[in-house]
């Protein structure tokens, strides 16, 4: 498992700074998660690290890999999956369909071998239905499998979500807002998720998150922006202490 390092980024969209520079060093194995008010900075750091933007300035690097210019595809292919904020899911297709698109990516046979249907084609295609299925068992998706996804709950469908992205099969997981719009129940439910693929997975999780009770209990560090600007970072209890991060953003009891 490789080291997400994140060094001096700044991110600016005509002047304004969006990110100033930023550095980061997400762990492997851990849950890391990004916290801070509305506009900090927190999802233009994931598009930068998973290549939806390129930094103005500052270097990202996974491992040996450099990512500060690499594009989406190229940083999918080197173990890094997200789950976005707003749903990137197909309604019109099932759940089963959705997920099995997801593994695109590892369909390594020709355009003739799939005309043919080969034996190299029908065992990748196998092989591939599997890792589907286990997704599908392990996020409990079972009793939706074959439902279009445009007909499920919104909580089911920030699940499904979550299941695509694991779908490809990454070593570092980037989460924004997985628990945004869901009631008590289903926020508990993604919760267990999380720290199952964290445990079960081996998977290295960056959370984006605004319940801060959430994050104080399965983090295993945080980092804190405020206007771009990194102001605090350390284990939940170190951050819940820090008085930039208490004025900025946690607010007094």
């Amino acid at each position: 498992m490789n080291k997400l390092t994140v060094s001096d980024v700044t991110l600016t969209f005509g002047g304004l700074n969006a990110l100033t520079n930023v550095d980061m060093t997400i762990e492997p194995g851990l849950i890391t998660s990004i916290i801070g008010p509305n506009g900090a900075g927190k999802t233009s750091m994931l598009n930068c690290v998973s290549g939806f933007y390129h930094p103005t300035s500052g270097e990202i690097h996974y491992g040996e890999n450099r990512l500060t210019h690499s594009s989406p595809h190229e940083i999918s292919i080197l173990g890094i999956a997200r789950a976005f904020q707003n749903l990137e899911l197909f309604r019109g297709l099932s759940v089963l369909d959705n997920l099995l698109l997801a593994r695109h990516k590892h369909l390594d046979y020709s355009f003739l071998s799939a005309f043919f249907y080969t034996p190299k084609t029908s065992r990748i295609e196998a092989e591939n239905r599997a890792y589907v299925e286990d997704i599908i068992d392990f996020m409990e998706l079972e009793p939706y499998r074959k439902q279009l996804v445009g007909n499920l709950s919104y909580g089911v469908q920030k699940r499904v979500e979550v299941a695509r992205a694991l779908t490809l099969g990454p070593e570092l997981l980037l989460l924004d807002e997985p628990m945004a719009g869901m009631n008590i129940e289903e926020k508990e439910d993604i919760v267990r998720f999380i720290m199952d693929i964290k445990q079960e997975r081996n998977t290295t999780v960056v959370l984006v998150e605004h319940d801060l009770g959430v994050v104080m209990d399965i983090s295993d560090q945080i980092y804190v922006l405020d206007f771009g600007e990194l102001i605090g970072s350390g284990t939940p209890e170190a951050v819940s202490k820090n008085e930039r991060v208490i004025e900025a953003y946690i607010g007094e009891e």
